[in-house]
């Protein structure tokens, strides 16, 4: 009984992997696919103008990782020389191939200094995410239409 078990569940292992759209190290898959999308770099797995539009709206904060297979970037914490007991750190997904405004999520994080001198996570405003979002899609909009003009 225990070896018709072994073998269902072999073949059903065996059948997911073929769904799977991945190249298998021992071969099969339909190999690598042509990017017949314009707006995609073929050296990046994400947008290209997305891309380029979120690390020049985000060029004042540190940098601390940048991803361009799985197109996600993230800041280090930044204080506004105006503003030092505020600080605020933030994460962009590029979620996909086209220039979408669904293309793109932005994750904002803030903190606030306590009167000890430690960092307590305070809640950001929705907005702030929303104008980075917007200010991210203008940029790539703009170095869309200055690589068609151009």
């Amino acid at each position: 009984m225990r070896g018709v078990a072994v073998s269902a569940l072999a073949c059903a292992a065996l059948g997911v992997a073929g769904c799977s759209h991945i190249m298998h190290p021992l071969g099969g898959g339909d190999g690598p696919k042509q990017v017949t999308n314009p707006d995609s770099a073929a050296s990046i797995g994400v947008n290209g103008y997305l891309w380029r539009a979120t690390l020049d709206t985000l060029s004042f904060l540190p940098l601390a990782s940048a991803d361009p297979y799985g197109g996600v970037i993230i800041t280090d914490w930044y204080a506004n020389p105006e503003a030092p007991n505020e600080r605020l750190k933030v994460t962009v997904y590029i979620l996909d191939a086209r220039l979408r405004a669904d293309g793109l999520n932005v994750a904002v994080f803030k903190q606030n200094k306590a009167p000890d001198g430690q960092w307590i996570d305070a809640p950001s405003a929705s907005q702030t995410e929303t104008d980075l979002e917007n200010a991210i899609l203008t940029r790539a909009r703009q170095l869309r239409l200055s690589n068609i003009k151009g």
